[in-house]
């Protein structure tokens, strides 16, 4: 012993105390002690300081070694007890044995003392270290039991050994249940080749790393980042493994979207750079067959003219849906009540669908109202309806739900831009045959179709998800194989507002009085189609094709020109650089910006007065309205 020890002695007999430390000190023991012949200074003693050994007289006067054993066993129970007597029984000594003695030994054989002092000592020592390896291991199983990650132990046949509480969380399966089963049979239905993987390179490497697809007792499926460790004997044979696995489901939840956000952009950025091109074949093409249809022709020549619109009409939606997915077209916003619009699209499949499809809509009363372009709404609406019509086929059912939601935290969670609240949601059910889970992910993706060549664009959905989020909302999707579908878009509501009903009406197209306008476009078509529709309409025109030749017109013809219509891409100088220019020559002449994109639509806002927008393509409706207006806002 590399410390003094305290030895308490219980005796009556003064001869017998000098007898034992007599034995004590041939030993060499580095000890005190401490005598005492009565219960009472027994007891106190005990509760004063305590000893690492007692030795007790098995037989007192009013006192026996019995009764001490119980004292010791309720004070300091880890203190070994040596019971010395005159005489003792066979039986009795191994009834002290019993409650709690470590040895006896008989006064006239005290030889035996020192070793069994010794025995005790040692053994208690070891005990005293297993105590605190317990405690700790206790503590280590409280603090893995705090922990988020779910902690598992594993033998080498997959067995589990231990089973923290967050294990019990994330899998549902309790300490109990778990501990001794197979963790392939809790946690890894199906394939079991992840599993076989990642405890063969744990057992090589000493670890693995990875994500593992997993089960839990009820629910779907998770995702969790595990990491196995392995764990050797004191010979460094392997022994077992340590699992830690995070769950991270909701965390690849946002990583996908995020991954699909940002491969949208770029398809977005692509198909951006393509739609002011398009846009500038298109819109001459609208404009001439406007033009035409104020000239006298035969009805077969206005049946070709009609044809011609609606092709450039088709090609000119088909840019805008490019745009919308991959940028966001603005419109014209306004407060809106939903069951107007909801009605008017059930009026349009109506008459449209076919009867076979049974069309029911639920719209209760008291609908928040919402904030947005009401024509871009109606084509969410449409796609989504249409898209439903083309699942069922032949026949089925088609359903419009409007109600009103309060969405928690933990339900927009996914959607960080769309904070929780008063939303309004707009559902369209179908009875169709389902989308296949590996498609769920897809639709959404621009250009991505499962319908046959002719009959779809890709750009539904896509324009559908880039318009709910233009308006604050996002779109959530059910579907099962068999058993239809149901896309659920959220829209933020604005609760007890007045709605306006007012309707919009046509006009006809408005003539001009000989004014002049410079017109500054790159496109020889979009240029000359554009000169063709305002000469039609009682304007005199002047057109430059960049915006020096058009600085160099401008200061011959100032006096005279009372608008200039400026497209905002060009080369040589843009229409930024052009309108700066005319705006020093002529600094309150009324501008109109055209461009196939809408970033230029703020440089409109900033310059509200002199300046106004209008995108590619525009039919002559409303270049003449646009033209007409600016002119009259002199």
């Amino acid at each position: 012993m590399d410390r003094e020890l305290r030895f308490l002695i219980l005796e009556d007999v003064e001869t017998d105390v000098e007898l034992i430390l007599h034995e004590l000190h041939k030993a060499n023991f580095d000890f005190t002690h401490v005598h005492v012949n009565s219960r009472e200074a027994f007891v106190n003693e005990l509760n004063r300081c305590v000893p690492d050994l007692i030795l007790m007289d098995y037989s007192l006067p009013s006192f026996d070694a019995m009764a001490a054993l119980r004292i010791v066993q309720e004070i300091a129970p880890h203190v070994p007890c040596i019971v010395v007597s005159g005489t003792i029984g066979e039986e009795v000594a191994i009834e002290t044995l019993k409650k709690g003695a470590t040895d006896y030994i008989l006064k006239n054989k005290m030889a035996r003392l020192v070793p069994a002092a010794r025995r005790a000592l040692v053994e208690a020592d070891r005990n005293a270290e297993l105590t605190k390896a317990e405690a700790r291991i206790r503590q280590q199983a409280t603090l893995l039991d705090k922990a988020r990650d779910a902690i598992i132990l594993l033998n080498l046949e997959d067995r589990v050994l231990f089973w923290n509480q967050s294990a019990q969380r994330l899998y549902g399966w309790s300490s109990d249940e778990a501990v001794s089963k197979n963790v392939a049979d809790l946690i890894f239905k199906g394939s079991r080749d992840h599993l076989d993987k990642a405890r063969s390179k744990a057992i090589e490497k000493g670890e693995w790393v990875g994500e593992l697809r997993q089960s839990p007792k009820v629910g779907g499926e998770l995702t969790v980042e595990s990491r196995w460790t392995l764990i050797r004997d004191t010979d460094q044979n392997p022994k077992s493994i340590l699992v830690v696995n995070t769950d991270i489901t909701e965390k690849k939840k946002i990583e996908a979207q995020l991954f699909r956000s940002q491969r949208m952009e770029s398809i977005g950025m692509l198909a951006g750079g393509i739609a002011h091109d398009l846009n500038n074949i298109l819109a001459p093409i609208l404009m001439a067959a406007e033009t035409l249809k104020q000239r006298k022709h035969n009805p077969e020549d206005n049946n070709l003219i009609s044809t011609i619109e609606k092709s450039a009409q088709r090609g000119a939606d088909l840019v805008k849906h490019v745009l919308m997915f991959a940028r966001g077209v603005e419109g014209v916003h306004s407060i809106i009540q939903p069951d107007q619009f909801i009605n008017d699209i059930k009026k349009i499949l109506e008459e449209t669908f076919p009867k076979s499809i049974q069309i029911r809509t639920e719209i209760p009363t008291g609908l928040w109202a919402i904030y947005g372009d009401v024509t871009q709404f109606q084509q969410v609406l449409l796609n989504l309806c249409v898209n439903a019509r083309d699942a069922m086929q032949s026949n089925g059912t088609l359903l419009i739900r409007a109600k009103n939601r309060v969405l928690q935290e933990h339900e927009t969670r996914l959607h960080r831009d769309c904070p929780p609240g008063q939303y309004l949601d707009l559902q369209v059910s179908d009875t169709g045959e389902g989308i296949p889970a590996e498609n769920l992910e897809k639709i959404f993706e621009p250009f991505f179709t499962t319908k046959a060549i002719g009959r779809g664009t890709g750009l539904g959905l896509s324009s559908v998800q880039a318009i709910v989020k233009s308006h604050g909302g996002f779109v959530e999707v059910w579907s099962q194989l068999g058993h239809g579908s149901t896309f659920t878009i959220h829209l933020p509501a604005l609760e007890g507002v007045e709605v306006s009903r007012a309707r919009a009406t046509r006009h006809e197209l408005p003539q001009g009085h000989g004014e002049w306008i410079l017109v500054v476009d790159d496109e020889a078509s979009m240029r000359e189609m554009t000169k063709e529709t305002l000469d039609t309409f009682g304007y005199n025109v002047i057109t430059a094709e960049d915006g020096g030749k058009a600085v160099s017109l401008f200061e011959r013809n100032q006096d005279k020109i009372e608008a200039v219509l400026v497209d905002m891409s060009m080369p040589v100088m843009d229409g930024s650089e052009c309108m700066l220019a005319l705006r020093k020559i002529k600094p309150g002449i009324r501008m109109i910006l055209t461009s196939g994109l809408d970033d230029h639509q703020q440089l409109c806002k900033d310059n509200a007065c002199l300046c106004t927008f209008l995108s590619k393509p525009y039919t002559a409706e409303k270049l003449l309205g646009m033209v007409h207006n600016v002119l009259r806002a002199r």
